[in-house]
């Protein structure tokens, strides 16, 4: 019997973000990777994505679904690509939930106990509607397991793909480095921590740092300013806004190094897109980084000055030694798309 499957790609709403791009491919990959005798893919996404796989069923997103889903008579899964989502088939009982969880971030980001267990408790009624979890990485497992109660769900495992970074490209508006640069991408907000490279600066001040991310947190943008001129390495620090897919490719592919001392990630894209053309990889050594970048990156274990400036022209030099651009793309490599929905169409067909 043909099992029908509904792929929940409401946060492709918000453009620049991981899930948008989490959505984007492995919606592609389940297109091309779904067997038409045996499943039929509907994507369920807002209007501004109508052009996206404009051959597959479609059911619209609008906010009303909050309060009251369509029946969807007919539909067997429903998967929803975010853990703290609040478009779910509650009434149908029928329909079997996959959920992907991406992070428990707000247990390291969040100071007020109450807004913990808030979200906490939220994530909690998604997990008792679902079927199947299926977590990003092998330390968000860690952490489902550790803080939600699962029951007698199966809980999967299934690593993110690599993004390909294609047209490598600047053009007439873009930043065009003036030294060699440092990189580092995501949105600005205290998580990502893109302040303690600041200092990086000042003892590497043949250098540009190039940081491309929307703004969340205005706030932390103005701090991050306040301490490039307390530090006087503002002249070496560009903040680029958001960036498009060419910009990307080409800072990527002409940076120096790539930098990302995030406190809090449930897998980490941009660690595996800079290690596919690769590149020397600086990370923290928090959350899930070290699994992403395994022994083909270095890891700031604490934050000071002098620690960081170690650790950079150490593995600056163990790079180069080991001439380690092999070794690192390997490892992107075995960061697959093709392979993770190939791996999320077993998990419909188990239900």
């Amino acid at each position: 019997m043909l099992k029908n499957i509904i792929f929940d790609c409401e946060r492709m709403k918000y453009e620049h973000s991981g899930l948008y791009h989490f959505c984007y491919q492995l919606g592609n990959h389940l297109v091309e990777n779904i067997d038409g005798e045996k499943e039929k893919l509907t994507f369920f996404s807002p209007n501004k994505n109508a052009n996206l796989w404009s051959r597959q069923n479609r059911i619209m997103q609008n906010s009303m679904q909050k309060f009251w889903m369509p029946a969807l008579d007919g539909y067997d899964v429903w998967h929803a690509t975010y853990q703290s989502s609040n478009y779910l088939p509650r009434r149908n009982k029928r329909i079997k939930v996959v959920l992907t969880i991406h992070d428990l971030n707000f247990l390291y980001e969040e100071k007020n106990p109450r807004k913990t267990k808030k979200h906490l408790n939220h994530l909690q009624d998604n997990i008792d509607r679902s079927d199947a979890i299926i977590c990003i990485s092998e330390f968000c497992k860690k952490d489902v397991l550790n803080h939600c109660r699962v029951g007698d769900k199966p809980v999967y495992m299934i690593h993110n793909g690599n993004n390909h970074l294609s047209n490598p490209q600047l053009d007439s508006r873009s930043y065009h480095p003036k030294k060699p640069f440092l990189f580092s991408l995501g949105a600005i907000c205290r998580k990502k921590n893109f302040h303690v490279l600041l200092p990086l600066l000042k003892f590497n001040r043949h250098l540009e740092l190039l940081i491309a991310g929307v703004t969340q947190d205005r706030s932390y943008l103005n701090d991050i300013w306040s301490l490039a001129r307390r530090l006087r390495v503002e002249d070496n620090l560009r903040l680029l806004g958001s960036i498009n897919e060419s910009e990307k490719s080409w800072y990527y592919r002409n940076c120096y190094a790539f930098a990302f001392p995030s406190i809090a990630e449930g897998f980490g894209l941009p660690v595996a897109e800079a290690m596919s053309v690769g590149k020397p990889v600086f990370l923290s050594d928090r959350t899930s980084l070290p699994e992403i970048g395994s022994n083909a990156a270095f890891y700031f274990s604490d934050f000071t000055e002098t620690h960081m400036q170690n650790v950079f022209e150490n593995g600056m030099q163990e790079y180069s030694s080991k001439n380690m651009e092999d070794a690192i793309i390997e490892r992107a490599n075995s960061f697959c798309w093709h392979k993770a929905a190939k791996q999320y169409i077993e998990v419909y067909r188990s239900l």
